[in-house]
């Protein structure tokens, strides 16, 4: 079964072992090898900024994210034999038809654009695709969920603007780390679906980070994709991340909003806990798991790779 994932921090990885290791391989979740072992054809990369790190250092969050965007870039050239840049459903097919895995760039932590359109525009020109707005700190689009106090607040003005701008460009908009508040203007706001690329179901394991029954149903009434998160914290309240309570949250998920609102995210390399699924060539244990559990191979396929083609192809330009 061909496998797309919405969400890993592999670049990140990559630039903080100090160019010790490549995306060929790797001792992380991902590399390309294990990609091909566990039959992707696309992985969404994010490049990661925390807010903090980047201001204690004096580091422009700007600048700290085109610095993961060159070294993604760069990788991707090394490997161009086995992976190139997608930016839309066609290339994603090019790729395909070419026996190339795609990767998609995105950022995790709006605050990247640093209150700028123009930055925002740069970033698309560089392949970027999807943004996700906010991680664990304010920034100029919106509030995290990390805070109970921002929970209500909902997107700033400019938090406003850049949605709109990002369904005119062919951006995919990503409230995963978002407020509730700001999910709910997201969908207000945003003309096109969008994702919450890695979380999970808020009745399973009552986080923050996971959405709420009723955030479900709207997601899916709008068109838009969850990416089931294999992190522990968001899965359940063990130890270990197990695909039988990632079952658990994609079974609560069909029943609340249905087939078409289910797809992976991984954070593969974003998290640190043990994992049954020790990193993406093991991709077949969850699929082995879901058509154990009475998922139809058309569900399985929508699960997998079916649910994010499609919103790839309505919204990506």
């Amino acid at each position: 079964m061909e496998v797309i994932d919405l969400h890993c921090d592999t670049i990140y990885r990559l630039y903080m072992d100090k160019n010790k290791y490549g995306l060929k391989e790797n001792p992380y979740h991902i590399d390309i090898g294990k990609l091909i072992k566990g039959n992707s054809i696309a992985q969404f990369f994010a490049l990661y900024i925390d807010l903090l790190k980047a201001k204690e250092l004096n580091h422009r969050p700007y600048e700290a994210a085109n610095k993961l965007l060159k070294l993604f870039c760069s990788e991707v050239e090394k490997n161009s034999d086995v992976i190139g840049i997608a930016k839309n459903y066609l290339e994603l097919e090019e790729n395909i038809r070419k026996g190339k895995l795609s990767g998609f760039l995105t950022i995790e932590e709006g605050g990247a654009i640093e209150g700028s359109i123009e930055y925002l525009r740069n970033f698309y020109n560089e392949g970027v695709r999807l943004i996700t707005l906010t991680w664990n700190y304010p920034n100029e689009i919106g509030y995290p969920n990390y805070y109970e106090e921002f929970s209500d607040k909902g997107l700033t003005p400019f938090g406003i603007e850049v949605v709109e701008e990002m369904n005119r460009l062919g951006m995919l908009v990503d409230v995963s780390h978002l407020s509730d508040g700001g999910f709910y203007d997201v969908l207000k706001y945003s003309k096109k679906p969008i994702v919450a690329s890695h979380s999970n179901a808020r009745a399973i394991k009552n986080h923050s980070r996971n959405l709420t029954d009723h955030m479900i149903k709207e997601l899916a009434e709008k068109g838009g994709v969850m990416g089931i998160n294999f992190c522990v914290d968001f899965l359940s309240n063990g130890n270990i991340s197990r695909v039988e309570d990632m079952v658990k949250h994609i079974k609560h998920i069909y029943n609340i909003g249905g087939i078409d609102v289910i797809g992976l995210g991984s954070d593969f390399d974003g998290i640190d806990c043990s994992l049954e699924i020790k990193d993406f060539s093991q991709m077949d244990k969850l699929i082995y798991a879901l058509r154990k559990n009475g998922f139809t191979e058309g569900e399985v396929e929508k699960i997998c790779n079916g649910n994010i083609k499609r919103i790839i192809k309505d919204v990506l330009k």
